[in-house]
């Protein structure tokens, strides 16, 4: 049996769905029920029934975006970095593996091979130069690895809240290397639903074009099963859909798949986004997923996880 923390969430529901179709029996824990932002009534309830697996899917993300984390500061920290701390410590102490759902968000950019042969790390994915690069899938261009230092975060000081407290997060869990930590990167999948990129970008005013790695919802809760049940050691894993993907070509699958007449307005730069729409910087970054392929688990190019996601679209009710 496994006790999943946070399992009424966006995420957690995808992993109630896979723990379903795979007859993985598990107990979704709320709050209400369970404290477990209390260590000792969760030790109490880990050593009482004894589960092969905690997944940590909880947290706090803001509504409706990561710029409500900037003036609830308390509840983001609570929720992201002390609530990690408390799971992870029950679980040690109570000898019970931990998975825990963290974010891509604590990078920015993407590594890129410069003309003399030397590789830097670009924050700019909007950079004239590299479009065509980006476009053309160069092997210039390579994503962040797990080993890579992030740098979106509250030591470079130009992240946002949200971003900074993930990468705190991920600080705490590297002291337990035996636990999982599942980075998930913008979620989208068939499903109409707020938190969905594909929802996102019809419904915004205007479409902020960069470029990231996404993660189909489905896909990421199926490969972190699949981490655990292959026993693959501990330690963080980028769990997204091979590939990357620009917000104007996911507008044009979008056009092409769902809304062949729609022609959304574009943000004209980050000067106008940031001026305008946005509080808290984005992380805009492409990760590397060769550690999760080198251990057999294998995720959906990006491209047929976008495809086969808007041909099977369901509007939410």
């Amino acid at each position: 049996m496994i006790f999943l923390l946070g399992a009424t969430g966006y995420v957690g529901q995808a992993f109630q769905r896979e723990l379903t179709r795979r007859s993985i029996s598990f107990r979704g824990i709320s709050r209400v029920e369970l404290d477990y932002t209390n260590f000792r009534v969760l030790l109490e309830a880990l050593k009482t029934h004894r589960p092969r697996l905690v997944i940590n899917a909880a947290g706090f993300t803001g509504r409706p975006n990561v710029d409500a984390c900037e003036e609830r500061r308390g509840e983001t920290i609570l929720g992201n970095v002390a609530l990690a701390q408390t799971v992870a410590q029950a679980c040690e102490v109570s000898g019970i593996r931990l998975g825990s759902v963290s974010s891509g968000c604590i990078y920015n950019g993407a590594k890129v091979e410069e003309e003399d042969g030397s590789w830097s790390i670009r924050e700019d994915l909007n950079a004239s130069e590299l479009q065509k690069l980006l476009q053309t899938r160069s092997s210039r261009i390579r994503g962040f690895r797990e080993s890579d230092a992030p740098n979106f975060t509250f030591a470079q000081n130009n992240c946002s809240f949200y971003s900074g407290a993930k990468a705190l997060a991920e600080e705490v869990l590297r002291n337990f290397p035996g636990m999982y930590v599942w980075r998930l990167r913008i979620p989208f999948d068939e499903q109409d639903h707020a938190r969905n990129y594909l929802t996102k970008i019809q419904r915004y005013p205007k479409v902020y074009q960069n470029w990231n790695s996404i993660s189909h919802l489905g896909d990421f809760a199926a490969a972190c099963v699949e981490i655990w049940e292959g026993d693959l050691p501990g330690g963080c894993y980028n769990i997204v859909n091979p590939g990357y993907v620009s917000a104007r070509e996911a507008v044009t699958l979008i056009q092409k798949h769902l809304r062949p007449g729609w022609a959304p307005e574009f943000w004209r730069d980050d000067a106008e986004f940031y001026g305008t729409a946005a509080k808290a910087r984005r992380s805009n970054c492409l990760l590397e997923t060769e550690k999760l392929l080198r251990a057999g688990v294998k995720m959906r190019p990006l491209e047929e996880a976008l495809g086969s996601a808007l041909a099977q679209w369901k509007p939410a009710l």
